[in-house]
């Protein structure tokens, strides 16, 4: 059974992912991951916009 408790250990097995699929893959990853991010940023400020315009619409009806 392999002990994870030293920080070494963890360098060790980050820097062999790295090599094994770092050159061409991390990049694109990132790229996705940021792109996800974007579209979530972008969806939630929607959802908040159509919110402050149901709150206006209910207050004038009062």
């Amino acid at each position: 059974m392999l002990d994870f408790s030293s920080p070494m250990h963890l360098i060790l097995i980050l820097l062999v992912v790295v090599l094994l699929f770092g050159g061409k893959k991390i990049p694109e990853l990132m790229k996705g991951i940021g792109q996800g991010m974007k579209e979530f940023k972008k969806a939630s400020q929607l959802d908040d916009d159509s919110e402050k315009k149901t709150e206006v619409k209910v207050e004038e009806k009062k």
